[in-house]
């Protein structure tokens, strides 16, 4: 169990992805992206969602991350934030969607 205050440490925010390339160098298959948070920047990501999405799809799609981990080395790639998504297991991580747009950079609350 955690409290309240465990959950506000984790800072969600909403991003668009305005760049998204294969990523060969990865043991599992994914895409190296880059995803505007407005105000907050433009940070990468590494992201294993392969199984359900194309490069293409992915451009100007609103995603949910959280940008206060600590980055982490991939490869020679560095991922800044983690993309959410469900874990449909054999059949690959499927992105949290948002029902309307909302502005880079919107936190989660």
């Amino acid at each position: 169990m955690i409290t309240i205050d465990d959950f506000k440490k984790v800072e969600l925010r909403i991003g668009t992805i305005i760049k998204a390339e294969e990523f060969p160098e990865a043991n599992i298959p994914a895409y190296k992206l880059e995803i505007d948070f407005g105000g907050f920047g433009i940070r990468k990501s590494s992201a294993q969602i392969m199984a359900h999405y194309t490069a293409d799809e992915l451009m100007n799609k609103q995603v949910i991350a959280v940008v206060n981990f600590a980055p982490k080395k991939i490869a020679p790639f560095v991922s800044e934030v983690l993309i959410l998504g469900a874990n449909g297991k054999d059949d690959g991580i499927i992105l949290l969607a948002l029902d309307k747009p909302m502005p880079n950079g919107s936190k989660i609350s």
